[in-house]
């Protein structure tokens, strides 16, 4: 055992401290100074980690309900111009007109003949903010009843 000289009253508890953390007395050895309980203190530790990755689980969980959104928008632009270009293949552009006009949002919309098909293209930006710089696209064709400036009537 160490001992301390008779004039330090000081050594005698620092000694007397190392005494007791070589005996199994304390679990924890102490540090000194105003930092000293910072080194073992493991309190806000969960909050911490916590404040780190909520933002990255929000993130994330914005990217999958964007990505939602985007592919039940081209779902439903996909059934759109489909539908539209039925419509007009058989000469219904009146109907097909006022089903364009029953989709939500800005929709642009191109058609092209070739041969004996007719093809719609339909563009448009599945929502605001991040999501307008996304364009959606989707094209459909149908058949017509007759060859473009011919007969409308279908020879039997």
């Amino acid at each position: 055992m160490l001992s301390a000289p008779a004039g330090s009253a000081g050594a005698g508890r620092v000694l007397g401290a190392l005494d007791g953390a070589a005996a199994g007395s304390s679990s924890r050895p102490r540090f000194g100074g105003p930092l000293g309980g910072l080194v073992r203190d493991e309190r806000g530790t969960v909050t911490a980690e916590f404040a780190v990755v909520m933002p990255a689980v929000l993130v994330v969980l914005g990217l999958v309900i964007g990505g939602i959104f985007i592919a039940a928008h081209r779902i439903t632009l996909v059934s759109l111009a489909a539908e539209v270009a039925r419509l007009e293949a058989r000469g219904d552009a009146d109907r097909a007109r006022a089903r364009l006009d029953e989709a939500q949002g800005a929709i642009t919309v191109q058609r092209d003949r070739s041969g004996p098909l007719h093809c719609v293209t339909l563009r448009a930006s599945p929502g605001r903010g991040i999501l307008s710089g996304i364009g959606i696209e989707s094209r459909a064709c149908a058949a017509t009843n007759s060859e473009p400036g011919g007969d409308s009537e279908a020879s039997p």
